[in-house]
């Protein structure tokens, strides 16, 4: 299958912050592509370049073979952005709002009149579209932004955490709508999301970014199996020097790592009076345990502990889910 879009070593910088450092993944026409990771991970800003909002500092991407540094006027032909902030008209309503944007996409008469009619259908806002968006719920507002977004019937569709702030009927209306825009006309789709559980329920295959980098890509199946039999994190009383590899070698375990601790308070903090007056946070060690056999593991892991007389202060199995992807590869939380 073709692709439809080709990012190459696409790189961002702001001065000596680099907020995309150099990724390359590839969109199959016809595939609903997710960009996973937490806030502030480059994700809008891959979306921006790709898009034309911001140029990139180097690097390129082809839309249907289109190259965004030199014909971005044919790319933006061709894709749709949904961004995160909204871009209404509060006073008028949802129809007008659309009239008004498809005529800057130079739709006009019969034509603009049928494709304001049926993106009004793809996300459920007809019984409301004569209505001032200011009386909307953000849900709503959100699926008149994905409505505008699909007026010039693009092949590609960029929808920028299309989710965040919305209520639950909406956000179950904006899945269906991605659903049915990618089943019945084929639509591709790049999905930002720090939801994992949209990533999986929408995604055919999906990058995981962490840090203006892209740390894995594959099928949402084979990511899952990067954890192979299960990851355990096992919390200590203390750590002895061997324990680890003493650890990797019991039946039933491939690894064990020390997980990272949490970074201590600014100096600033620190010397703050009124901070010493606090109680001081005490972390435990915790051992990332990488299973082969997670049964077999718990069970020789625990074994050993006793024998050894290590207190045993916390355990943790986590499920096999993308969540679970991102901390077996970064060591932390998609959300925290």
């Amino acid at each position: 299958m073709p692709a439809i879009l080709e990012v190459d070593q696409l790189v961002k910088k702001y001065g000596d912050f680099e907020a995309v450092k150099g990724i390359s993944f590839n969109v199959d026409e016809g595939e609903v592509f997710g960009l996973l990771g937490p806030n502030g991970a480059g994700k809008t800003q891959t979306i921006s370049m790709l898009t034309g909002v911001i140029p990139p500092t180097s690097g390129t991407a082809r839309i249907a073979g289109h190259d965004i540094r030199t014909e971005m006027n044919e790319a933006k032909k061709i894709n749709g952005l949904v961004p995160q902030d909204l871009a209404l008209y509060p006073t008028l309503s949802a129809r007008a709002n659309l009239n008004f944007f498809g005529r800057i996409y130079g739709l006009g008469g019969k034509d603009l009149k049928e494709r304001v009619e049926d993106v009004l259908r793809i996300v459920a806002l007809t019984e409301r579209a004569d209505e001032a968006v200011e009386k909307y719920s953000g849900g709503m507002k959100r699926r008149v932004n994905i409505a505008a977004g699909l007026l010039h019937h693009p092949r590609l569709l960029f929808l920028d955490e299309p989710t965040v702030g919305v209520d639950p009927q909406s956000r179950n209306h904006i899945f269906e709508s991605v659903m049915r825009l990618n089943r019945e006309r084929g639509m591709s789709i790049v999905y930002t999301s720090h939801y994992m559980e949209e990533v999986e329920l929408l995604c055919n295959r999906v990058a995981i970014i962490d840090e203006g980098k892209i740390i894995a890509l594959d099928t949402i199946k084979n990511l899952i199996a990067l954890l192979g039999g299960g990851v355990i994190h096992v919390g200590l009383e203390r750590v002895d020097d061997g324990l680890l590899e003493r650890l990797s070698a019991l039946p039933g375990v491939e690894e064990a790592v020390l997980m990272p601790q949490p970074a201590p308070p600014p100096l600033a903090e620190q010397e703050d009076p009124e901070v010493k007056e606090r109680e001081p946070v005490t972390t435990t060690p915790i051992i990332k345990v990488v299973a082969v056999n997670s049964q077999q593991a718990i069970v020789n892991v625990i074994g050993f502990l006793n024998e050894q007389d290590i207190t045993l202060t916390s355990l943790e199995i986590l499920e096999p889910n993308l969540e679970s992807v991102f901390l077996h590869l970064t060591g932390k939380k998609l959300r925290e």
